[in-house]
């Protein structure tokens, strides 16, 4: 999935810089500096009803919030006018454009959070990042940072009954990760396997977690309101709903 060239927020490179240096680590940034990743109801929301009205396609989207110590926080997302195969998304100047009205007018009343990351689905093989992602994932964090990577399964989502949903960052080029033993089981379908393992050393998964705040309640409400009057109670939006309500 490529997605490159998004929108810059380096008012925060100082205070990332300064982390690095307090917690020892020889290079600006830590390699593992960041370990969690809070996902609020909302952008959690918002995301899984993208993922899966694109079907067998590719989504793709942008996500805003802020960073607080080890933990990138996610406020918010909303979904990008891209260009989807079964395969990768390919972003247009369109989608910029639109990236950076959104921020704007997002700014304009009242939601200061920056971009912080962005978000595609992988319909039916699981949450890991290919290697067109390492690619895209590793520019984004050499001129983006603090970014991160997130990958849903709306297929495994809805036959599991629960969120299928993984946050990802990379290492920089060259560098070796320790080895941290076996990770979560995953099945990859066969013509995914050789992708997934040649670049599976290449970035580590964040630890994430779901909050829902006083505003994601009423915002909730409304989001929720709409869907349900525009798709007349589909049964793939009652699923996601009814996961929805098991998470939080």
């Amino acid at each position: 999935m490529k997605f490159t060239n998004m929108t810059k927020s380096n008012n925060k490179k100082s205070s990332l810089r300064n982390h690095g240096r307090k917690s020892g680590c020889k290079t600006t940034l830590c390699h593992h500096y960041f370990k969690y990743c809070k996902i609020s109801a909302l952008a959690l929301l918002k995301m899984v009803m993208h993922a899966r009205s694109g079907g067998n396609l590719e989504v793709m989207g942008l996500m805003l919030g802020k960073v607080d110590g080890e933990t990138m926080i996610i406020m918010d997302s909303f979904a990008l006018p891209v260009e989807g195969t079964e395969t990768r998304v390919n972003a247009q100047a369109a989608a910029y454009e639109y990236m950076a009205a959104y921020i704007e007018n997002a700014k304009q009343v009242g939601r200061l959070e920056n971009a912080i990351g962005w978000y595609h689905s992988h319909p039916g093989y699981g949450c890991w990042l290919s290697g067109i992602d390492v690619s895209t994932q590793m520019l984004n964090q050499q001129f983006q940072e603090p970014f991160v990577a997130v990958v849903i399964d709306p297929t495994r989502t809805i036959s599991a009954g629960k969120v299928n949903l993984g946050a990802f960052r990379t290492y920089p080029k060259g560098y070796k990760p320790p080895d941290e033993g076996p990770s979560e089981y995953q099945t990859i379908p066969l013509n995914k396997i050789e992708d997934f393992g040649v670049h599976c050393k290449q970035y580590y998964a964040l630890e994430v977690t779901y909050f829902k705040s006083s505003l994601d309640r009423k915002l909730l409400e409304l989001l929720w309101n709409k869907y349900w009057v525009n798709t007349l109670s589909s049964s793939s939006l009652l699923t996601v709903g009814f996961i929805f309500d098991r998470m939080l």
